[in-house]
Parts: C-alpha cells; sequence; structure tokens
C-alpha cells in the first residue's frame, strides 16, 4: 500500500503548521511519527486517539494497528507540542 499517497493531504496539513509524516511498516502495525520543525505550532497537533481515527479512516485500517509518535515522545524535544 503507497501510505504516502493516502496520507498526503494529512501531510500537507501538518506541513503548513511546521510538522513532519512519516510512516513506517512494522510486521503488521504501522509506526507514525510526527515531528517537529523549528517553527512548529504548539497547539496545532490534535490528541493521538482523533490522529489514529484520521489515520484509520485515510488509510482504510483499524486504528489499533497504528502506532503514533508525537514530538513530545521523542527525546531531546523541548517544547510541549503534542503534549495536550
Amino acid at each position: 500500500m503507497n501510505y504516502s499517497e493516502r496520507t498526503a493531504a494529512l501531510a500537507s496539513t501538518l506541513e503548513a503548521d511546521g510538522y513532519h509524516l512519516a510512516i513506517e511498516e512494522l510486521d503488521a502495525r504501522l509506526a507514525v511519527t510526527i515531528t517537529a520543525g523549528p517553527d512548529a505550532c504548539e497547539d496545532c497537533l490534535v490528541p493521538k486517539d482523533l490522529m489514529r481515527g484520521i489515520l484509520s479512516q485515510q488509510l482504510g485500517i483499524d486504528g489499533g494497528m497504528i502506532d503514533i509518535t508525537y514530538p513530545v515522545d521523542l527525546p531531546g524535544y523541548s517544547g510541549s507540542a503534542g503534549s495536550h
């Protein structure tokens, strides 16, 4: 499956807010990582459950198969994006 094509609109929206979307297939699961650029809008990320629902709908897979990492989950992150 071409995840980039199916999530192009979401990736574009995230990029407009200073974020980058990466999707990696790990066994039967998807690892979705959203990283923040230097000018990321700290209040623009939706809660993970909502993001999982959006991704599930766009990718046509069960949301339970999607693992999401937000900037706040990454080592060395000092902002507050994704902390809600």
